[in-house]
């Protein structure tokens, strides 16, 4: 009798030590969907669709965007987290959903960074000041001088409440003193649109977003809001540059899971992802668009949101700023 329960428990131990590594070799069967927080045509959307199709490949199953960017994200970002913790689902995160809005918004119904878990951090990417062609500004001095000089007259864009392109602008409002009205939209894409077409006077927004539209002549860039000139726009100065030395506001991409999402699938994510960001296609790709890799561990993503919580928290508290 001993023997045969011997027997069973060897078994049994065969099977628990296997289950993980076939569960890793299974995974995935089907598409995994990608939920971004924001409407198309943005430059998180731009970021993520060039990324889902390289992970896509190197994992055998395509990567099916989604986009929504109702209620600044939140939405997006509650019905995420409430999917199963199968390695199916994968938030785009970045600043809004995942550190600004729950300090901006008093109905978020979750805490983003206990509600997921980090798999990496895709890229990070300076943004850039832009009017439109037909604005009578054509430098960053000149920007500030008429903002100053007509506070509350200058209107700009942004992605949505709580996105990289509100934070930034409401950073540069704090540090260059200046009174501007913000217009929320759903996503960058379509508050670009009125931009170009002069129903807002500025925005402040991701380079994938906008490279294009500044190429073509349809927007003027005055300056880029990282610490250093990006490569894209060699002849466009930094804020920093043009007497804030204290000014930085940068925008991040990653990938994250719903919590509980087994290790060996959030292993492989992240093994994909880090793959395809350093692949030479889409290495040159997102340097193309003004992003740089970054393809991190899971624990330093999670420890650079933190960090980000933090800090916007200041800077929202200082604002006064808040949504129901």
């Amino acid at each position: 009798m001993s023997r045969i329960r011997s027997v069973a428990l060897g078994v049994a131990l065969a099977f628990a030590v296997s289950a993980p590594v076939l569960a890793q070799g299974a995974y995935p069967t089907r598409p995994i969907r990608l939920v971004v927080p924001y409407a198309a045509g943005g430059g998180t959307d731009a970021i993520a669709r060039l990324v889902a199709q390289g992970v896509g490949e190197r994992l055998g199953q395509s990567m099916v965007v989604e986009n929504n960017g109702a209620a600044g994200g939140n939405v997006a970002t509650q019905q995420a987290a409430g999917a199963p913790p199968d390695g199916y689902t994968v938030l785009m995160a970045n600043q809004g959903p995942m550190v600004v809005n729950p300090h901006m918004f008093k109905s978020v119904k979750i805490d983003p960074l206990a509600a997921f878990d980090p798999v990496t951090m895709i890229a990070s990417a300076s943004l850039v000041v832009v009017v439109p062609k037909a604005s009578p500004v054509s430098t960053f001095e000149q920007f500030i001088e008429v903002a100053t000089k007509n506070p509350g007259k200058l209107s700009y864009g942004s992605a949505g409440n709580g996105s990289a392109s509100h934070l930034a602008a409401l950073l540069l409002g704090q540090i260059a003193k200046i009174n501007v009205v913000h217009v929320p939209y759903r996503g960058a894409g379509p508050a670009l649109n009125d931009l170009v077409g002069g129903q807002t006077d500025f925005m402040i927004t991701t380079l994938p977003s906008v490279v294009g539209l500044v190429e073509g002549g349809q927007l003027k860039a005055l300056a880029v809001t990282g610490k250093a000139r990006v490569s894209s726009l060699p002849t466009v100065p930094t804020v920093a540059e043009k007497g804030f030395p204290s000014y930085e506001a940068t925008a991040w991409y990653g990938f994250a899971v719903p919590k509980g999402t087994p290790k060996d699938i959030v292993a492989k994510l992240r093994e994909a992802t880090i793959g395809a960001i350093n692949g030479p296609i889409l290495k040159e790709r997102l340097a193309a668009e003004g992003a740089t890799p970054v393809g991190n561990t899971a624990e330093a993503f999670g420890d650079m949101m933190r960090a980000e919580s933090a800090r916007w928290a200041g800077v929202i508290r200082e604002s006064g700023f808040k949504l129901d």
